[in-house]
């Protein structure tokens, strides 16, 4: 029988919104006034904050983070015949936007610490057809970027930072989105800068590769009605445009309580004993990183982590596993007969990720229920051992 404290939430959107319901209204209102709820001033002013904030020349909205990685893609004509290095413990949208294109996923396995692409399995995975790497920024946190795009420069490939999961990230003190040819953040409203529905951003240093994501994104018309290339109706509206701009005046803040979450989590944790190899291993921060905590991921070995999430679900505390099945083990990429025996920290990683509450409105009593309940799942299990 399910235990009748409140709940914990995984995460709660509207108590993170709540503070500043009247600067949306005020942000909102402005734009039914104006009547441009496309191409809106909101929607250029955004472009040039997220630009700044991310150190680069030039930022593109789009419709959300999935069409940002796709048309990092189509502006660097990858397509058919292409190869694109990824890793499969990711979302969906890291891949499907390499196979709409008709080009080829490439799958190289994941630090077991990071759970982000491993720097040094890419390299074997280049051949002539390799024409970009897409490294995921994994829960909040950036990959060897650094590395990365050495390896990539050094065989003329271009990188494509999925940042969806990180703005406000940075590597050796440099922002997320601007090492590579392009950076693609997602605004979904989950994410750390996160609107009223979907949305998303493209940085670029370049400012010939800047104009042609904005030209694709515009369905390829310059001027209007002439077409130059075929390209997709993707535009951030001016709406979450202005609710978008709300939300980063308070990013700098909302990124410190969630790095306060995390540091609270392992430091219970660690004095609950449980921060061991065999129980728990708690979520790793590279040094060079700076870690923004989109998500706080617990790996749970032994075969435990279903029966845990199972425990803290019955406690009324909420939990997700991102992610249970790897992309190249999905339904509609079994065609690829992907060879995963070098996947083996993906397969593993799959099988041990459980993520916990993180967000900016957690209190840290709701943080108490999530760790005691945890803590008392395995003072359980030891007692049936013993």
């Amino acid at each position: 029988m399910a235990n009748s404290a409140q709940n914990v939430p995984l995460l709660d959107v509207n108590r993170d919104n709540l503070p500043y319901r009247d600067e949306f209204i005020d942000a909102l209102t402005g734009v039914v006034d104006s009547g441009r709820f496309l191409f809106g001033p909101d929607v250029v002013e955004l472009e040039n904050e997220v630009a700044a904030y991310s150190e680069v020349d030039n930022a593109i909205g789009c419709a959300s983070g999935s069409d940002a990685l796709l048309l990092a893609l189509m502006a660097l004509n990858i397509g058919p015949g292409d190869e694109v290095i990824v890793p499969s413990f990711t979302f969906f949208a890291s891949v499907s936007c390499i196979t709409r294109l008709g080009a080829t996923p490439v799958f190289v396995d994941i630090r077991p610490d990071t759970f982000n692409m491993d720097a040094e399995k890419i390299e074997a995975a280049i051949t002539s057809k390799t024409k970009a790497i897409i490294p995921v920024y994994l829960f909040g946190q950036c990959a060897e970027i650094d590395r990365i795009c050495q390896i990539a420069c050094s065989h003329d490939v271009a990188v494509v930072e999925d940042a969806a999961q990180a703005i406000g990230a940075a590597y050796h003190s440099r922002p997320a989105g601007s090492w590579g040819a392009v950076g693609c953040f997602s605004f979904y409203p989950t994410k750390n800068l996160g609107g009223m529905g979907d949305g998303g951003m493209l940085t670029a240093q370049d400012p010939a590769t800047a104009d042609r994501l904005r030209l694709f994104a515009g369905h390829g018309m310059r001027p209007r009605y002439y077409h130059k290339v075929v390209g997709i109706n993707s535009r951030l509206d001016t709406f979450q445009a202005a609710v978008l701009r709300v939300k980063l005046r308070h990013l700098p803040e909302a990124v410190e309580s969630r790095q306060t979450i995390a540091s609270r989590y392992s430091r219970w944790f660690t004095e609950a004993g449980l921060a061991n190899d065999d129980q728990m291993v708690l979520p790793y921060q590279d040094p060079a990183s700076f870690h923004v905590w989109n998500q706080y991921a617990l790996r749970i070995p032994g075969g435990r982590r279903d029966d845990l999430r199972s425990h803290l679900s019955e406690n009324n505390v909420g939990s997700e596993i991102y992610y249970p099945i790897p992309v190249h083990k999905q339904e509609c990429y079994r065609d690829l007969n992907f060879d995963d025996s070098s996947l083996v920290e993906t397969n593993r990683a799959c099988a041990e990720v459980l993520n916990l509450p993180i967000f900016p409105g957690l209190t840290e009593s709701e943080q108490r229920r999530v760790v005691d309940t945890v803590v008392k799942f395995y003072a359980a299990k030891s007692r049936m051992v013993a």
